[in-house]
């Protein structure tokens, strides 16, 4: 039996390339692709993929909180992040999501077929600069005052602050996930309570700053 391989990734040409690469891999196969990660999370729900393969920073929702969704509602399901940054916060907050995986994008396709066939086994594969950035990081984070603050955020809370930061209106994000203006409105005074912050420039300050949302160039 193939494993099922889901893509999410923003780049087009970036799904079309992995995808030719996977699907020329014996025993692998592409069943759906998304740009972003909300996409994702439904396809993984819908399909039910072996393994989801995506990038962590994504527009709409990131990578960080549509694994923590598909960990959530879809248990077994094995996530591995692709991704360009190494940074900490991006490493720790994957795998804290429940990723099994996670490789920068210049690796070979080579280490990428392995880490897919190592976490089908059960096992978890971090490429060995990954490996040592999640030592690193745990033996930093002690101090951390804003990985405190971040832990706060209930899951929508982080999913309103992504969008807050990625210039929506109160109206826009009300449509976007369904709820209503008044609700999207209390989870905006919550989150600003929460970090002790005052304006959607100090929210966006710390959402580029965590992760949530990364600027391009």
């Amino acid at each position: 039996m193939k494993v099922r391989v889901l893509l999410a990734d923003d780049h087009h040409i970036f799904r079309d390339g992995l995808r030719t690469l996977i699907e020329k891999e014996a025993g692998m196969e592409v069943v759906a692709e998304a740009e972003n990660g909300r996409k994702a999370v439904k396809l993984a729900e819908k399909l039910a993929p072996n393994v989801v393969i995506i990038d962590v920073s994504m527009p709409d929702m990131n990578g960080i909180e549509a694994t923590r969704k598909i960990a959530a509602e879809t248990p077994g399901i094995k996530v591995i992040a692709l991704s360009m940054h190494s940074d900490r916060r991006f490493v720790l907050g994957m795998l804290e999501a429940g990723a099994s995986g996670y490789l920068l994008k210049d690796c070979a396709f080579a280490e990428l077929a392995g880490a897919i066939r190592q976490v089908m086994t059960g096992n978890t594969y971090l490429s060995p600069k990954i490996a040592d950035v999640v030592v690193k990081g745990y033996l930093h984070r002690t101090s951390d005052d804003s990985t405190e603050k971040a832990a706060m955020l209930t899951s929508r809370e982080r999913e309103i602050l992504q969008l807050i930061a990625e210039g929506m209106s109160t109206k826009e994000i009300a449509a976007h996930v369904c709820l209503s203006i008044k609700t999207v409105e209390t989870h905006r005074r919550n989150i600003m309570e929460k970090l002790d912050m005052r304006s959607v420039a100090e929210l966006t300050k710390y959402a580029i700053r965590e992760g949530l949302v990364v600027v391009d160039g």
